[in-house]
């Protein structure tokens, strides 16, 4: 069995999707903090504007993170963690808090998990958008 090759998010990466991100926030009058993780969870790239709301830097790396553990965007998973829901109880399992709210998006190349970005500091919706949006400065 062969496998092929898949490049890495790089630092240069991981700062174009932090600069898409912020942009994207930006131009619709959004204040955001934007974080990137690579494959193994290691924090790449992070911004944070003055003007944001202080906690948001800490939610852009929750959504991160659990965009990554899950391999999955975080608008996808909000219904998953309500009362009876199959993640209902996920957090309390693993080493840190998760944070099922729209706006962690995990990033891909060939296929596979490279990393992670999370956008935090607007509705849940708009913080989704600006990530998915960032997701095509690399692609």
């Amino acid at each position: 069995m062969s496998t092929t090759a898949v490049a890495p998010l790089t630092i240069h990466d991981a700062e174009a999707l932090v600069t898409a991100a912020h942009d994207a926030a930006e131009a619709a009058g959004v204040t955001v903090s934007v974080t990137v993780l690579d494959a193994g969870g290691h924090l790449l790239a992070f911004r944070r504007d003055d003007r944001a709301v202080l906690v948001s830097g800490e939610t852009s790396s929750r959504k991160a993170y659990t965009a990554l553990q899950l391999n999955a965007p975080t608008a996808d998973l909000v219904d998953a963690v309500q009362p009876g829901g199959p993640f209902h109880t996920l957090p309390t399992a693993l080493d840190r808090p998760l944070l099922f709210i729209a706006g962690g998006v995990p990033v891909h190349r060939g296929g596979r998990l490279i990393g992670a970005i999370g956008v935090g500091g607007g509705a849940p919706e708009q913080d989704h958008s600006f990530a998915s949006a960032a997701l095509q400065r690399i692609a």
